[in-house]
């Protein structure tokens, strides 16, 4: 177990009212995991990836969700080629980029990562040399990792620069949730964990389940967790996802896409103090020689 830990800590389309993007150097790599499934964690980084567009940033979303990637349907947008035409030469990596409204682009690759890991050190190289320049012209990469604890989720988790956990109020989403928080404290991934309370009756429920684990926190881990905000559970929601639409850009005038907008406003520090990033470069590549070290390791 101890040297698990060390190996942990040591590689732990309207465009008109669209602000001019203002290039801001290396992307801010933010991950977004859950304990459980069913907490609407895609749908939250689709609506803040629309939503960061609308306020003038550049963004990517690196749909990572092995068993349910789904962010493509959420966009009602319709891949053609994946990661495997890239790794196998077939395709650049521009032709199997998703376009998506207001700024934002998708790389779908969940049903890619097994084979990107069994990929050998040469096929590895090439790939992060073709995927490295999205680092530099993207301001905001969101990384849509799967439900639960694998070890696919806790490298993306240790390799980025920010870490959002999603929840709802059912008693086995917290649970699950803090399990997650634990393991990242545990093998010092973050110091500071960002928290948002999915599908709630009004704030004040978000908020208090904010404070009950925040207290858990205080009392027995060493890391912030910081409190991104809520979304109201909202038939909005539902209605859009039905018709394969973000509920930012068709019911811009909900509780849920005012909540988005604000916790998205939250991440980019507009409002609020952002959330304390450990800021790395090259994500990417340190998230490849993870799986690389993994691979020589079985």
């Amino acid at each position: 177990m101890a040297d698990q830990a060390e190996r942990l800590r040591a590689l732990v389309q309207g465009q008109r009212d669209v602000a001019p993007i203002k290039r801001q150097g290396n992307s801010r790599i933010i991950v977004v995991a859950s304990g459980k499934g069913g907490v609407g964690k895609t749908n939250l980084v689709v609506n803040l990836a629309i939503t960061m567009g609308q306020l003038g940033h550049k963004t990517l979303i690196l749909d990572a969700d092995l068993g349910m990637a789904n962010v493509d349907i959420l966009l009602d947008l319709k891949p053609v080629f994946t990661l495997v035409d890239v790794m196998n030469g077939k395709k650049e990596l521009r032709d199997i980029i998703l376009q998506g409204p207001y700024n934002l682009e998708v790389l779908p690759g969940g049903s890619c990562i097994p084979e990107i890991i069994n990929m050998d050190n040469q096929q590895r190289e090439q790939l992060i040399s073709r995927l490295s320049y999205l680092e530099e012209e993207t301001d905001v990469l969101f990384v849509d990792c799967s439900a639960g604890l694998s070890r696919n989720v806790l490298n993306f988790i240790a390799t980025a620069d920010d870490l959002v956990l999603v929840t709802t109020p059912e008693p086995t989403a917290i649970t699950d949730v803090y399990s997650v928080i634990k393991l990242v404290d545990k093998y010092g991934m973050h110091s500071s964990v960002g928290l948002i309370v999915n599908m709630v009756s009004g704030p004040k429920e978000g908020e208090m389940i904010y404070h009950r684990i925040a207290k858990v926190c205080h009392n027995f881990l060493s890391l912030e967790l910081t409190y991104l905000g809520s979304v109201d559970f909202d038939q909005h929601v539902q209605k859009a996802v039905v018709s394969c639409s973000p509920y930012v850009l068709q019911f811009p005038r909900s509780r849920a896409a005012q909540a988005t907008q604000q916790i998205a406003r939250h991440l980019l520090g507009i409002d609020k103090a952002p959330l304390p990033q450990k800021k790395e470069k090259r994500f990417l590549k340190r998230l490849f020689q993870r799986w690389l070290g993994e691979t020589a390791e079985q």
